[in-house]
């Protein structure tokens, strides 16, 4: 009898959800284990409901699970990993997700490796936070050291009144991050693909656009000179190997006016600047997770077309309706492909969606995309 892979996913959010629709491609089981019920995973393999910070509840959904992969960096690996059964593998490790999700650990990590990033200050009271943006020049940033995703948990202090504003708001029992302005004339991102054997494949450097410190746009490839690029790959390489990454790893980037490269940050599993890869190349970042994590050949990251330009539909309203009259308007221009998560509430700035374009003029892909993505948006 030939045994069919089963794949947990620690989460069912829209990550989860483009994952098992790629590990269902290839015929494999999933598995999700959800806190509370997730419409993004509903109708796509077994979904459990239960406390995932219970190690019983967490090893009875391991149990059978050929791997576990996490969605989130909030996922309790740390947990799940003392109680694994014997013959199920979790990637990327509790240790990657331990250090990735904690911003300050993070930036430890990725400093003792000798990696550029912006100058930053681990603070545990608002005088060490003062005194560290006296040190750095304002403006600075603020960021939680945990919890913090699409522009939640940041702020941009531009004066010590405006830091013990956001210090107010923001600050944990063990602080936060104080991070130096990094003058960037661009943002970029890379992710890697790593397998628990060693191989590994790199995507495009991208260029992605934010607003209000969420992810608006991605473009890929991003018209860059190819020195940075190099660089920017080089740097997220080495990145993920410092924190062990198995799996798709992104790691996010400054470029600066010079050609140099800082890190932002990294997250341990597929992204939303890899969502172009659906139609955009070869093998997707979320195929080529669920093959890294089951120690399969990794699969070609090269772009089938020349440009590939990806858009988040945000929700624009508070709403427990969902009202999808701008999708057949959307899907009437060409080359355009929709993605929707199946979400039952909108709520301002939430991703609801994601839509890819793809050709061979950047400008001309772009509107593409951003006009489907307008045209659903703008009833949400």
């Amino acid at each position: 009898m030939v045994h069919t892979p089963v794949i947990g996913i620690l989460g069912g959010g829209q990550l989860g959800r483009m994952t098992a629709l790629a590990a269902i491609r290839m015929g494999l089981r999933v598995r999700f284990l959800v806190p509370k019920p997730a419409g993004p995973a509903e109708g796509l393999g077994e979904v459990i409901v239960g406390d995932w910070k219970d190690p019983d509840v967490l090893r009875r959904f391991a149990e059978g699970c050929t791997v576990v992969t996490v969605e989130s960096e909030w996922a309790p690996a740390d947990v799940l990993e003392p109680v694994l059964p014997e013959g199920t593998a979790l990637w990327p490790k509790a240790e990657t997700v331990r250090i990735i999700r904690d911003k300050g650990r993070q930036k430890r990590v990725l400093a003792e490796a000798g990696l550029p990033l912006p100058a930053f200050a681990c603070c545990a009271t608002l005088e060490e936070a003062l005194a560290a943006a006296e040190r750095f020049g304002y403006p600075v940033m603020l960021k939680r050291y945990r919890g913090s995703y699409d522009g939640y948990g940041n702020f941009t202090a531009r004066s010590p009144e405006a830091l013990k504003t956001g210090w107010a708001q923001l600050a944990q029992e063990d602080g936060l991050l104080v991070e130096a302005w990094a003058p960037f004339v661009r943002e970029l991102a890379v992710l890697v693909a790593r397998s628990p054997s060693g191989e590994e494949v790199i995507y495009p450097v991208v260029y992605t656009k934010q607003e209000d410190h969420r992810c608006y746009l991605v473009q890929a490839p991003a018209e860059i000179d190819p020195a940075v690029a190099e660089e920017a790959r080089r740097v997220a390489r080495a990145a993920v190997e410092a924190v062990g990454g198995i799996g798709i790893t992104a790691v996010e980037l400054f470029e600066l006016a010079d050609g140099r490269i800082l890190i932002n940050e990294l997250a341990p599993r597929p992204h939303n600047t890899g969502h172009y890869t659906i139609e955009g190349c070869y093998t997707s970042q979320f195929e080529n997770h669920v093959r890294a994590v089951l120690d399969w050949p990794l699969g070609s990251p090269e772009l089938r077309e020349p440009v590939a330009v990806m858009v988040n539909i945000l929700g624009r309203r508070s709403s427990d309706r969902i009202d999808l009259r701008g999708l057949p308007e959307a899907l009437r221009i060409p080359g355009v492909a929709v993605h929707l998560y199946g979400k039952m509430q909108v709520r301002p700035g939430r991703k609801m969606g994601h839509v890819t374009a793809t050709g061979s003029d950047p400008e001309e892909v772009r509107r593409r995309a951003e006009t489907a993505a307008d045209l659903i948006a703008r009833y949400l």
